[in-house]
């Protein structure tokens, strides 16, 4: 049951070129937006598709392989854990905004593919 606790699974397309960048501290990050297609009738009986965008980081190694191989439109596959950025807007009230936390992830596109 642990490899269950905080465990998200996301299949989606990439909606922009991963941001790689290096940390005052030598690490390396990478972040993604991911999105994710549900589709269903309305009630008139036409298909609706419902996009949900999701923001992901990668860090180390992990972060430069998600930066080679990930461009703009291409389907992956990621597990990881929900974590929070906590910050304090201009009115003062503190914020959080989720984010996944990368474990792994697999390239659903083929090489040959378009963005």
């Amino acid at each position: 049951m642990r490899t269950i606790k905080n465990s998200v699974t996301l299949i989606g397309h990439l909606g922009k070129d991963p941001e790689v960048v290096q940390t005052k501290n030598g690490n390396m990050v990478a972040n993604i937006s991911l999105a994710t297609n549900e589709y269903y009738r309305n009630q008139n009986g036409e298909k609706i598709r419902s996009t949900e965008w999701h923001r992901c980081v990668a860090w180390g190694k992990l972060a430069e392989t998600v930066g080679a191989l990930c461009k703009k439109g291409k389907e992956v596959a990621l597990r990881g854990r929900l974590s929070y950025d906590q910050f304090e807007d201009k009115n003062g009230v503190r914020r959080k905004l989720p984010r996944i936390v990368i474990d792994e992830f697999v390239l659903l596109s083929k090489k040959e593919d378009s963005a």
